[in-house]
């Protein structure tokens, strides 16, 4: 399956991102791509919980998410939305995190809301508390697809290697990390981890990301990593795509997740311990 990576410099303008992400997913279908991946918070990378609460939308009312179906029906590509921000339903005031898996007629196939939230002082002058806007989801996902299962995760996610285990336990041979990652630990751990998962796992893992400095109309700006990767099952950077915004291809070889898993079997080697 060729599969496409878009990478991103959203703004916290939803109208303006759907407009940027329809037009990269013209051209990937033109190119070719019979999958396409978006990053974390596709529609909003915002730093005010004032402007989410102004221009997010319940998932039912998201036009991120409504024009996103409409562009892979009419593409007739899968289409895995990173995720959306989107608001949950009441009582619950926070926001959900949300991947969503949308077939090449336009239904939703899959969701997962992120499980691991990003509380963390990377320093003394970047700090976040993803829990302080966003509900934490519970489930793990895996979704069947005619060219492989997905196993779906987001971000921070990344850092739990037991969620990824048990989603290649649990069939997955494509591990999906969309994210917007921390310029700083981006630098530091960004291509470690993904090796390590794909590694452990002997899946391939699909990483598009948010990149560079993000406008916003409220005047803080908050930064990202970039480099969106494809990382193969044994553990190879399969592609790369810098720091520039755009479009990265990498062909799918599902062959080479069963000839790692034959190679290293370590997914059967599981034992129970006790302690410490």
């Amino acid at each position: 399956m060729r599969t496409a990576l878009l990478q991103l410099t959203s703004s916290d303008d939803p109208a303006q991102n759907l407009a940027s992400v329809q037009s990269l997913l013209h051209e990937a279908a033109a190119a070719g791509a019979g999958f396409a991946l978006t990053p974390e918070v596709t529609n909003c990378v915002s730093t005010s919980r004032a402007h989410q609460i102004d221009v997010l939308r319940a998932e039912a009312d998201d036009t991120t998410l409504a024009g996103l179906r409409d562009t892979a029906a009419k593409l007739g590509i899968w289409l895995l939305i990173g995720s959306l921000a989107v608001k949950s339903d009441p009582p619950e005031d926070r926001f959900a995190n949300r991947s969503f898996l949308i077939g090449p007629d336009g239904d939703i196939c899959a969701r997962y809301d992120k499980i691991h939230m990003f509380d963390v002082d990377v320093s003394e002058t970047e700090t976040y508390r993803e829990s302080s806007g966003y509900a934490p989801g519970s489930s793990a996902v895996v979704a069947q697809t005619p060219f492989g299962a997905l196993g779906l995760s987001i971000c921070y996610d990344i850092r739990f290697p037991y969620l990824y285990r048990a989603l290649a336990q649990a069939g997955a041979q494509i591990l999906t990390v969309p994210s917007a990652f921390s310029s700083v630990t981006g630098a530091a751990h960004w291509e470690a981890l993904l090796r390590a998962r794909a590694i452990e796992t002997g899946a391939w893992v699909l990483a598009p990301a948010q990149t560079g400095t993000h406008p916003t109309s409220t005047g803080k700006s908050r930064a990202t990593y970039g480099h969106s990767m494809a990382v193969s099952p044994w553990g190879e950077v399969i592609a790369d795509s810098g720091s520039q915004p755009g479009l990265t291809f990498v062909d799918l070889d599902l062959d080479a997740v069963a000839k790692a898993r034959a190679r290293i079997p370590s997914l059967t080697h599981t034992r129970k311990f006790e302690g410490p």
